[in-house]
């Protein structure tokens, strides 16, 4: 209880700290999301001790039928997604394009706020609802009628204004995005929490999933609202602007998002576009529902119409996307991970977030030399950011809050795996490594990096598996996994008949693979999928990459002094040595893959989603058979980013802000030749 009073006393001074400098000074210290974790903590502590809740407190301001499955519904006209821009010059050159193709000098600029829920159409004819329809791809949908029906805010008829009759004749179709309000989304998560089951990861997810829902009592018990953002009705002339079409949609009876500007939701010009991206930056977590950016829209609708589609996106429309979201939350602790080449990386161990869609717990620190620069320690309220697929990190410390129980970090001197004396190999590097070739954690994950998918892809072979076949002292290396048998395996708990027979068929199929493959799955400091390729076409054998000195290696492009010393450092290395002539004593040959052509040279790809026709490495093999690079994320030299189901949208946004051609599966196999 005592412990509890000291974290909300200081969790309440600094919040009204930080409300002073935002509402007063006008000059806020931190980002919204900051003060967003901070409050969350404190509403969580006021929740489990409410008699210690202050007067002050900032959390006091007063402010059917079960159905058999979904059928497929095509859409009259596309639900088209937005092209995404990160910064003002982004947005500028774009409307001086919309100046160019439209041949108007004075554009009005409508916009609004981007919402993060699921996309859906409403049908109405004759002023009665009568469907609802997913996005789906964007041409089909599902119908989910009798879900949608469910939510309050949907009107099972359009309200009758003066004005507007003719909305209630024939049809009518609005669309918007079915969202979880971030309160109801918490008290959801605190009930669940009290009952003892798993909590949702965010509130898109929740509105998403409890929409394709099969039984609409479910979804009945959930508090989901439906916020529009389109009009479409025929002809589409009587809405003239989106403006228009948003007055017209609230007169009828649903909701829509407040005005952007304090006059309406049209900007006459450019900077004033960019006044509201530079509001809401500050203003959008204070929204009910989670948004991370603006749409920005020509306001003449039939311009609008007359610009068309680039792919699925409209020329006349673009998303502004915020930075990377992040927040705050406790660091508990942190342990050192020892990785496949001996670098002990210092790991912390986070208090559960919620950030950019997933749940967090844990976060790199990147190194020693980096937790004492930013003063992090063990006990701190920390923030904490990830972006994308980005691993996340933590930035820094509120030192504000600190109590005096926070700890000092010390690196280990020695491995926390092997007890072996961690070094630098090097005065000016910034990781400390465990120089042990034999340490547990090192074997183990080198033999995972061998029998990886991007390597040898050998079937079977999980850190589970792995950790399991070592303990039993059946494989000390890569090279070992070939002398595993059957009779061997199936005596280990985590292995039954089949899964053993897979592994050994899956280890035998695999006595031959490419060069490139093998040297890369050797793990050799440095050398990546490419660089090992580069090695593969300059020397076409492991004999001559084995002999080669510094100086020949320089000689291959792309090779720096740093790859070149960390390859011969390798092949010099007695234990590896040993290690080659392991493999050769197994029957283990590795072959050079002779080029087709090499009509991809200088071609760079990106791989993002599922492919359908094959599987990304088999993709990435047919690349490099043809000189072209295969990369694993989107940069500067990047050529192509190949989209397929459900891509990174990190990648899509950098590949849109670099100007990196996109191209989808189909286009990929035509410049593959299958």
């Amino acid at each position: 209880m005592d412990e509890a009073k000291k974290r909300i006393d200081k969790l309440v001074n600094q919040l009204n700290e930080l409300s002073y400098e935002y509402y007063v000074l006008d000059s806020p210290s931190v980002d919204d999301a900051i003060y967003d974790g901070l409050i969350n903590e404190l509403k969580k502590l006021e929740s489990n001790f409410p008699d210690l809740v202050r007067l002050d407190s900032p959390t006091m301001r007063v402010g059917g039928q079960a159905i058999k499955g979904f059928s497929k519904v095509t859409h009259k006209l596309r639900m088209l997604s937005l092209s995404d821009v990160f910064d003002e010059n982004e947005v500028k050159v774009w409307a001086k394009r919309m100046v160019k193709l439209s041949n108007v000098s004075n554009l009005e600029f409508f916009v609004d706020i981007k919402m993060d829920g699921l996309a859906c159409s409403l049908i109405y004819e004759d002023g009665q609802f009568i469907q609802a329809v997913t996005r789906g791809d964007g041409t089909v949908g599902e119908d989910v009628t009798s879900n949608v029906k469910t939510i309050v805010s949907v009107p099972l008829r359009l309200r009758s204004v003066k004005g507007l009759e003719s909305y209630l004749s024939g049809r009518t179709e609005i669309r918007g995005e079915i969202v979880l309000y971030k309160s109801e989304f918490e008290k959801l998560n605190e009930q669940r929490h009290k009952d003892g089951l798993s909590t949702y990861a965010n509130p898109r997810n929740l509105a998403a999933g409890t929409i394709r829902q099969l039984d609409p009592k479910l979804v009945a018990g959930r508090p989901l609202v439906f916020r529009a953002y389109d009009l479409l009705v025929e002809p589409s002339t009587r809405i003239k602007t989106n403006e228009q079409a948003y007055l017209t949609i609230k007169s009828l009876g649903l909701i829509v998002n407040r005005p952007s500007f304090k006059n309406g939701y049209v900007a006459k010009d450019i900077e004033k576009v960019m006044n509201a991206v530079k509001m809401w930056a500050e203003k959008r977590n204070l929204e009910e529902f989670n948004t991370d950016g603006l749409v920005i829209k020509l306001n003449d609708r039939d311009l609008y119409k007359k610009l068309g589609v680039v792919g699925k996106a409209p020329r006349a429309a673009i998303a502004y996307k915020y930075p990377a979201e992040q927040s705050t939350t406790k660091l508990r602790d942190i342990f050192i991970s020892i990785g496949r080449t001996g670098a002990a990386t210092p790991v912390a161990i986070l208090s559960p977030v919620v950030l950019a869609g997933s749940t967090v717990q844990m976060a790199t620190l990147h190194n020693a030399g980096e937790i004492r620069r930013k003063d992090i320690r063990i006990g701190d309220t920390v923030v904490v950011r990830k972006a994308g697929d980005i691993i996340p990190e933590v930035v820094e410390p509120i030192a504000k809050l600190r109590d005096g129980s926070e700890k000092t970090f010390t690196m280990p001197e020695n491995c926390p795996e092997c007890n072996t004396r961690l070094i630098k190999p090097k005065i000016d590097e910034a990781i400390w490594r465990c120089p042990n070739n034999l340490c547990p954690a090192r074997v183990q994950n080198q033999i995972l990096h061998f029998a990886s998918k991007t390597a040898l892809d050998i079937d079977g072979i999980g850190e589970k598996n792995i950790k399991s076949l070592i303990e039993a002292n059946l494989i000390s290396d890569a090279a070992d996994l070939y002398t595993l048998k059957f009779d061997d395996i199936i005596k280990l708990e985590r292995f039954a008949e089949i899964s053993a027979s897979k592994l050994i068929d899956s280890v035998s199929t695999k006595k031959h693979p490419s060069l490139s493959k093998f040297i890369y799955g050797l793990g050799i400091r440095h050398v990546g999928i490419q660089t090992a390729n580069d090695l593969v076409s300059h020397f076409h054998s492991l004999n001559k990459l084995a002999q080669a000195s510094e100086d020949e290696l320089l000689k291959v492009e792309g090779i720096g002094e740093i790859v070149a010393e960390s390859v011969v450092s390798w092949f010099s290395n007695p234990e590896n040595i040993s290690l080659l002539d392991k493999f050769k004593n197994v029957g283990f040959e590795a072959i050079e893959v002779k080029l087709k052509n090499q009509s991809l040279t200088n071609q760079y790809f990106v791989i993002s989603g599922t492919l359908t026709k094959f599987d990304r490495e088999e993709a990435a093999d047919v690349i490099r058979s043809m000189g072209g690079v295969f990369q694993s994320s989107v940069g500067k030299d990047t050529t192509f980013l190949v989209i397929g189901d459900n891509p990174g949208k990190s990648k899509i946004e950098k590949a849109k802000k670099l100007k990196i051609k996109i191209i989808d599966e189909q286009e990929l196999a035509k410049l593959l030749k299958y």
